[in-house]
Order: structure tokens, then sequence, then C-alpha cells
């Protein structure tokens, strides 16, 4: 990124592949409007907040300060970044195949049902 200003970074289209591999607005996670959003802004507002490009203006500086939670978003690019960063920096979960934790229940729930002590006589009558 060698020449690197707002203007040219606000004329690129911000993308995810490894997130988004079809794109923002196919995902699901974002209205048409924050889609368009991150597209525009999302190279301005990424540059920013890496510390690659300083800001220049009060949208840009409300930009870093949103992006930091230091002021609450108050526009549609900054509300569509932090959602972005929620959306890609949530905890991933467990694999279908259970875990460490799910397969100690199962033995303390094999261990009930095999338990010998329990062993109830009952008598029939004939």
């Amino acid at each position: 990124m060698l020449n690197m200003n707002s203007e040219s970074l606000l004329k690129r289209m911000f993308s995810d592949a490894k997130h988004y591999p079809y794109g923002f607005s196919r995902s699901g996670d974002f209205s048409i409007a924050e889609s368009k959003a991150l597209l525009q802004y999302g190279c301005l507002i990424a540059a920013l907040v890496d510390g690659h490009l300083l800001p220049s203006n009060d949208e840009e500086i409300g930009f870093i300060e949103s992006a930091f939670g230091r002021k609450k978003p108050e526009t549609a690019p900054e509300r569509a970044w932090l959602k972005y960063q929620s959306r890609i920096n949530r905890p991933k979960y467990a694999s279908i195949h259970g875990t460490t934790k799910a397969l100690n229940e199962s033995r303390l729930d094999d261990d009930l049902v095999n338990d010998k002590d329990d062993d109830v006589s009952i008598d029939v009558d004939e």
C-alpha cells in the first residue's frame, strides 16, 4: 500500500474472502445498507484501525474512536464495522462430534446404568 490516502481507500471495495467468501450481502449477517457501508468504508476504516493511515478529518477520528470503543457508533459505517468485528471475532463452537466434557458426562451416565449396587430384587407371585 504505497499510495494510501483517504480518497484512494474510499474507491476500493472492501472484502473479506476468509470470513465472507460470497460477500457481505449474501452472508445473511448484514442488511443491504450495512453491506454497502462495509464495501465503501471498510478499506478506510481497516487502514485507520491498523495504523497504516492517520486520520485527517473528524469523520475518520470518529471511525477510530468507535472502533476502539471510546465512543458509541453514530454513523452507519461505524455501526457496520463494529457488527463486522463482532461477527468475525465471535467464539467458535465445538464440533458436532462432541468435546471432552461431553465424553466425561457420557461416562458418568454409563456408570449409573451399570451400577451393580442398585440391584433391586422383585418378588413375583405365581
